[in-house]
C-alpha cells in the first residue's frame, strides 16, 4: 500500500487548493516587487497603494495556505476543538494590516493633491494593465478552489477588489498621459485606500463572529429556539447557544425540558434530526431532562 491512499480524499482536496493558492500567491508577489519598484521610478502613489493592497492579498493567500495544513490537524491535548480558530487570528491580523496601510496611503494622497509629483503614466499604464492580467490569471487559479472555506474565499474577494483598483489605476494613467492632469495618480490611490478600509472592516466583522462565539452567519438564533421548542413534546428550551468554531462549521448546545413520562432519547433524536434539515447544524450538545412536575417543588 503506498502512503498515498493513507489520507483518503480529504488530504488531496487540501492539496489541489493549498497548489492553487500557491501559484495564486506566486504570481501576486512577483507583481508587487514590480509594483513597488516602479511606483517608486514613477513617483506613482496609486501603484504604491496597489502594492500594499496586494500585500495584504498575500497575507490573506498565505494564511489561507497555512490554514489549510493547521486547521485540518485532528484535535489533540488542550486544543479540543483542533485549530479550526487559526483562520479567524489570521484575518484579523490581516485586516489590521490593511486598515494601516490603508490610513497611511490616504494621508499620503492628501499630501499630494496639496503638491503633486511629475508622474510617468506610460510607466504607470503599463504596469496597471500589467496587475490587472496577473490578477485575472490569480482569480482564475482560485476560482476553482474550495470557495467554502472563509479564507479561501477571503483571498478571491481579495484579488477581486485588487482588480477595481487596478483598473482605477489605469484610467488615472491614461488621464495623466492624455490631460497631463498629475492629480489623477492621488486621487486613483485614495479610491484604493478607501477600498482597503472596506476590505478591514468587512474581516474584522467576520472574524470576530468567530471569536467572540457569534452565531454563524444566516443562523438566527431566536429563529432555532423556536423552532426547538414548537417541536411536540418539548416543554421549554433554554441556555441555547449558536456559535461558530471556524468557517462553515457551526456548533449548538442547549438545555430541553420534556414531560415526565416522555422518551429523552427520542426527543433528542427528533431534535438533532430538525437541527440538521434545517439548519444544517451537526454538532449539537443537547442535555435532555424531564421536567419536575410543579406540586414537587420546594418553596425557595
Amino acid at each position: 500500500m503506498s502512503h498515498h491512499h493513507h489520507h483518503g480524499p480529504h488530504a488531496h482536496a487540501h492539496g489541489a487548493d493549498g497548489r492553487r493558492l500557491l501559484v495564486a500567491l506566486a504570481l501576486i508577489l512577483g507583481l508587487m516587487v514590480g509594483e513597488v519598484v516602479v511606483g517608486i521610478l514613477a513617483s506613482s502613489l496609486a501603484l504604491l497603494s496597489d502594492a500594499a493592497h496586494m500585500l495584504t492579498d498575500a497575507a490573506a493567500l498565505g494564511l489561507a495556505l497555512v490554514a489549510l495544513r493547521v486547521a485540518a490537524r485532528p484535535p489533540r491535548g488542550a486544543m479540543t476543538y483542533g485549530f479550526r480558530r487559526v483562520e479567524a487570528l489570521s484575518a484579523i491580523a490581516n485586516a489590521v494590516a490593511l486598515a494601516l496601510l490603508g490610513v497611511w496611503i490616504a494621508v499620503e494622497s492628501v499630501r499630494r493633491l496639496a503638491s503633486p509629483p511629475d508622474v510617468d503614466g506610460t510607466l504607470v499604464l503599463a504596469l496597471a494593465l500589467a496587475g490587472m492580467v496577473v490578477n485575472l490569471a490569480a482569480t482564475w487559479t482560485l476560482s476553482g478552489a474550495n470557495r467554502a472555506s472563509l479564507n479561501v474565499e477571503g483571498a478571491f474577494q481579495h484579488i477581486l477588489t485588487d482588480l477595481f483598483a487596478f483598473a482605477g489605476t489605469a484610467v488615472a494613467a491614461v488621464v495623466i498621459l492624455t490631460l497631463g492632469f498629475d492629480r489623477a495618480d492621488p486621487v486613483a490611490a485614495l479610491v484604493v485606500a478607501a477600498l482597503m478600509l472596506r476590505a478591514a472592516a468587512g474581516l474584522l466583522r467576520a472574524a470576530g463572529r468567530v471569536v467572540l462565539e457569534g452565531a454563524p452567519e444566516g443562523v438566527d438564533p431566536a429563529e432555532v429556539g423556536l423552532a426547538l421548542a414548537s417541536l411536540p413534546g418539548v416543554v421549554e428550551v433554554h441556555d441555547l447557544h449558536v456559535w461558530e468554531l471556524g468557517s462553515g462549521f457551526a456548533a449548538l448546545s442547549a438545555h430541553v425540558l420534556v414531560p415526565p413520562g416522555a422518551d429523552c432519547h427520542a426527543r433528542r433524536r427528533d431534535l438533532e434530526a430538525l437541527l440538521h434539515e434545517r439548519f444544517g447544524i451537526d454538532h449539537t450538545t443537547l442535555q435532555v431532562d424531564h421536567e419536575t412536575p410543579r406540586s414537587l417543588l420546594t418553596i425557595e
